[in-house]
């Protein structure tokens, strides 16, 4: 097997006296998306903001392509090729598609805004993505759901990540929009990427996830491969239903470094 793009170990997360997280184990190969479920309070959000840099884990190891790693801001996530489009999307209503892609990345030519090679570059990217939208220059209030997600999603492209993060990418979409973003998503992966899916919906997560890992109160509760999973083993250990020690995803991991002796 190939060498995970991440491999998390062991990661633990405290806020007070509240355990988020105790010894959660993951892994993201190139080329998939690993859908992370579990029921609200389980620890979803905690470990992608772990893996985002903006809540860095207290203890735990962390390995990024076979080489020792520390997370400790978003800055060290971002220079590593780590992407993360949070469920609010951060995007501008009031600007349009391109503004919206490159805000805070602009081109500037003789100290100025290019805003031919933006326009370009936007074209190629959303092109590459086969996302179609009525115009570059509408407002992103005046596009569907669906479009703004995806505008989303391309603006963390630009940066040529390895990993991309979706946080309910198609949470309050309806039937088309859904089908649209779950069809970016499989893009992403066909391009190589791997891709860390949040989901309570198990419809979108076996229509496109490779792996599906569940959290249950901060804890691992189950890795399962969707090619053979049912949905029923899925609920159930999202549940706690399921009485038998929890399936565990063979490791291919090796050398990771320890949050806590890295000086976290």
């Amino acid at each position: 097997m190939t060498i995970p793009i991440l491999t998390l170990t062991g990661i633990s997360k405290r806020f007070g006296s509240v355990q988020v997280l105790s010894e959660v184990d993951l892994e993201v190969r190139a080329g998939e998306v690993v859908a992370l479920v579990g029921a609200n309070g389980a620890g979803k959000s905690t470990l992608v903001k772990v893996i985002a840099g903006v809540d860095p884990a207290d203890s735990g190891e962390i390995c990024w392509q076979g080489n020792h790693v520390s997370i400790s801001r978003p800055h060290d996530a971002t220079a590593l090729g780590i992407a993360t489009v949070y469920q609010d999307l951060s995007l501008c209503d009031n600007l349009d598609v391109v503004a919206n892609l490159f805000l805070g990345n602009e081109a500037v030519r003789l100290g100025v805004l290019d805003e031919i090679a933006m326009e370009c570059r936007a074209w190629e990217l959303l092109s590459s993505l086969s996302v179609t939208l009525p115009s570059l220059r509408v407002p992103v209030s005046a596009l569907s759901g669906g479009q703004r997600q995806s505008v989303a999603i391309a603006r963390a492209m630009l940066g040529s990540p390895k990993l991309v993060i979706l946080d309910e990418p198609t949470a309050a979409l309806g039937i088309a929009q859904t089908a649209q973003v779950l069809t970016l998503i499989e893009r992403l992966r066909d391009q190589g990427l791997g891709v860390i899916l949040i989901s309570h919906n198990l419809t979108n997560v076996k229509a496109v996830a490779d792996w599906v890992v569940v959290l249950r109160l901060g804890h691992n509760a189950g890795d399962f491969d969707i090619g053979t999973a049912t949905e029923q083993d899925i609920v159930a250990a999202i549940t706690g239903a399921s009485r038998a020690a929890p399936p565990r995803r063979p490791s291919t991991a090796s050398g990771a470094i320890s949050i806590t002796e890295a000086g976290r």
